[in-house]
């Protein structure tokens, strides 16, 4: 008899795609940003504790690349363990002197839910100059309650 044990865990598939090294291809633009959450944070080869906004409201990330860029694959993870909020973000790709829009999505929030945001695109934009994020943390824009800070735990770019 042959016989195997079955994983509780999902098994990951294995990385078939080579993520640019965006702190050496690119130069970063952005609103605002934490000292101790600097954008470097997210943008980096390793796993960091993420980009944090200084302020309350809309935050816009762009990506400068210094040659054209073929990219085939983004995935933007956003962790909130502590808010209750709707939030949504826009990526744009800068293609010579158009823009395209690339992704746009809504996310529910929940301390006691749902608290992380993984969306992994398979693109295909080449001549991308630039990328833009566009993050909206708190939908609701009630001024008496708006106190959402925009982060992104990372963002990775094949």
């Amino acid at each position: 008899m042959k016989k195997s044990i079955l994983s509780q865990d999902p098994v990951k598939q294995p990385e078939s795609d080579t993520w640019l090294d965006l702190e050496a291809i690119a130069d970063v633009e952005i609103t605002t940003e934490d000292p101790a959450f600097p954008i470097e944070n997210a943008l980096g080869k390793t796993p960091a504790k993420g980009w944090r906004a200084a302020t309350t409201g809309p935050q816009v990330i762009r990506l400068l690349f210094s040659k054209p860029q073929t990219i085939r694959r983004i995935q933007l993870q956003i962790v909130d363990s502590d808010s209750e909020r709707s939030q949504e973000f826009v990526l744009i790709a800068r293609l010579g002197d158009q823009l395209r829009e690339v992704a746009r999505q809504q996310w529910n929030f929940s301390p006691h839910g749902t608290t992380e945001e993984f969306e992994d695109y398979s693109v295909e934009l080449s001549g991308v100059t630039a990328l833009e994020l566009k993050i909206d943390p708190d939908r609701s824009h009630d001024p008496k309650q708006s106190q959402h800070i925009a982060s992104i735990e990372r963002l990775r770019i094949a």
